[in-house]
């Protein structure tokens, strides 16, 4: 991300801000990798430490099943019967060491603050709308929407009133960023990029609470849920500067590279992690070859799991896969079109299916609760009849 300043700073950091009463704002610097990374500095009413209680509540690692045998996966997440806010509606379908997937239907807002002290979350917005509200400022969702927010941060999900929220989530074990190869040596995205810095949207407005009182905020942290309770409002940041902070991405601002024969997925690339992609397969023109097939070759990707989270049309290699579910296809063994697919795509000049792809570099565990919603019949949706 690029820099960016929201209320207000002193002129240098480190030094002296005072109040109207000349009491002092409290700074706190926030930063990766021991100062390394990348870091914002905020400017808090209250310390940012004064916790008048603390508790360890429960475990929060999902359980995985027993390996079974290898074969490909799907999930309909629409058969969730869980709902509730965007951390009591979290259910967890897929994960290994580097992250955790899920999905979560959301129709309250969140009754206390939250953050993820192990690692960064992305929130992909299916469907819904409302604000995102952290401690650096307030952003407004739609569908489409990745939300990134940064490992840390306070923050608190609020859909529209009378409006179901839909989230397909990653929790990870590390920071997410934009790939590296389509950044230039001073961090500015290349021209070959299909997405460019102004379809980034940081914070819209910092709303500051200069509160005392008692606050919850729940943090996730080396495998278990924790609560702290503050003696001030989460959200008393008077100014804040830098390169870290929440941030939204519009599948719909994604620019498809084509070709004239068919283009290998990492040009769907969008996001990473620590040993994952997360790629946005969007509408986009078909391959101009005059022999082209613009459906799949059936491939193994060797050092891969694929998952694909389904948004929106007819996805042109498969049938039968209703929106809102949830494919695995593993390392080990081919995937590829469904029967008919490849012969039904040539010709064709456009494909209007919206699916997020996650690639992990690391086999996939799935939770044991995920039996609640497979089909289990779908391994043999290739048998031609």
């Amino acid at each position: 991300m690029y820099y960016r300043q929201m209320g207000r700073i002193p002129h240098k950091r480190h030094t002296m801000f005072k109040k109207d009463d000349g009491s002092l704002y409290r700074e706190q610097v926030m930063g990766t990798r021991g100062f390394s990374g990348t870091q914002s500095i905020l400017y808090h009413h209250f310390m940012p430490t004064e916790v008048l209680k603390v508790e360890q509540l429960s475990r929060y690692l999902p359980e995985y099943e027993d390996q079974q045998a290898l074969k490909h996966r799907l999930f309909l997440t629409n058969k969730t019967p869980k709902t509730g806010d965007a951390l009591t509606a979290r259910e967890y379908i897929l994960g290994n060491q580097d992250l955790l997937i899920g999905t979560a239907s959301i129709n309250e807002p969140m009754k206390s603050y939250y953050r993820n002290g192990d690692g960064d979350e992305m929130l992909f917005i299916h469907y819904g709308t409302g604000k995102l509200e952290t401690m650096f400022g307030t952003i407004t969702y739609r569908p489409g929407d990745y939300l990134l927010i940064p490992i840390g941060t306070i923050y608190r999900l609020v859909p529209d009133e009378n409006k179901r929220t839909k989230i397909l989530f990653i929790e990870s074990f590390s920071q997410i960023t934009t790939p590296k190869r389509y950044r230039n040596e001073y961090g500015q995205m290349l021209e070959h990029s299909p997405f460019c810095e102004r379809d980034f949207r940081g914070p819209e407005i910092l709303e500051t609470f200069d509160q005392k009182g008692e606050y919850e905020v729940f943090t996730k942290s080396r495998g278990s849920i924790h609560s702290h309770l503050l003696g001030h409002h989460p959200l008393d940041v008077i100014g804040w500067d830098g390169y870290l902070y929440p941030w939204a991405f519009n599948v719909d601002d994604f620019e498809p590279i084509t070709g004239r024969i068919h283009q290998p997925p990492p040009i769907h690339q969008t996001f990473e992690g620590n040993n994952f992609v997360v790629c946005s397969f969007v509408p986009r023109l078909f391959d101009y070859h005059p022999e082209a097939i613009p459906a799949p070759y059936y491939h193994s990707n060797v050092n891969s799991d694929e998952l694909l989270y389904y948004v929106k049309g007819n996805f042109m290699s498969r049938k039968g896969v209703q929106l809102e579910s949830i494919t695995l296809h593993p390392s080990g063994i081919p995937h590829g079109p469904h029967p008919g697919k490849t012969e039904a795509s040539i010709g064709k000049k456009e494909t209007l299916e919206l699916a997020v792809m996650i690639d992990t570099f690391h086999p996939l565990k799935v939770v044991k609760t995920a039996h609640q919603i497979e089909d289990i019949k779908y391994m043999f949706s290739w048998v031609e009849k």
